[in-house]
């Protein structure tokens, strides 16, 4: 009796201290529809990486938004970005997005600094990238509007936790440290067209 109540009684601490099933992350593969669907007004929600310059922007990034548009080559993208670092607004007019079709990678060119990034299959209306920067892990989420579901966050970050990270890792941005007058995400966000 008293070894029935031991488990029964210690079965939810075990059950609550298993890992999270850890699903594989997916590469979209691109196709006519891929790039198409990156095109328009992101948000950036979460992420959490461990190479060295990604991170001291995450530890000061607030809240970022950006904007995916079609350039005049066909292998690459132009994008604005509006960022808060801690507590001062950044505008990046337009830094390039290469398309790499044979290999299905996404190189952001920035100043100086490149990232690669490979699309993780996910909602069409959220941006999973897993970002390869030499030896270091890094994931983000980002999506159409600032409110992405508790299930969808939830599998997010269990996604992080799979990959190794820690809860004090994870960086999240919170859509009332956007800055004055950003973009909403509605009507036309290539300056081109202005």
């Amino acid at each position: 009796m008293l070894a029935t109540l031991t488990l029964l009684l210690g079965l939810p601490l075990t059950l609550a201290t298993e890992p999270p099933t850890c699903a594989p992350l997916v590469p979209v593969t691109f196709d006519n529809s891929t790039i198409p669907g990156l095109l328009g007004h992101w948000i950036y929600i979460s992420g959490a990486s461990r190479y060295p310059p990604h991170l001291a922007e995450l530890k000061a990034l607030k809240h970022a938004s950006f904007s995916i548009f079609p350039s005049s080559h066909e292998d690459e993208l132009n994008t604005i970005e509006v960022l808060r670092l801690n507590e001062t607004c950044v505008v990046k007019n337009v830094s390039k997005i290469h398309v790499f079709w044979h290999n299905s990678t996404l190189m952001h060119v920035d100043d100086q600094t490149v990232s690669i990034a490979k699309v993780i299959q996910s909602d069409k209306d959220l941006l999973i990238l897993k970002h390869i920067s030499n030896d270091f892990t890094s994931l983000s989420l980002s999506a159409r509007t600032p409110n992405v579901s508790k299930e969808h966050l939830e599998e997010f970050k269990a996604q992080l936790h799979c990959l190794g990270f820690t809860e004090e890792e994870i960086f999240s941005t919170s859509e009332k440290d956007a800055c004055p007058g950003e973009e909403t995400g509605e009507g036309n966000t290539d300056p081109q067209l202005e």
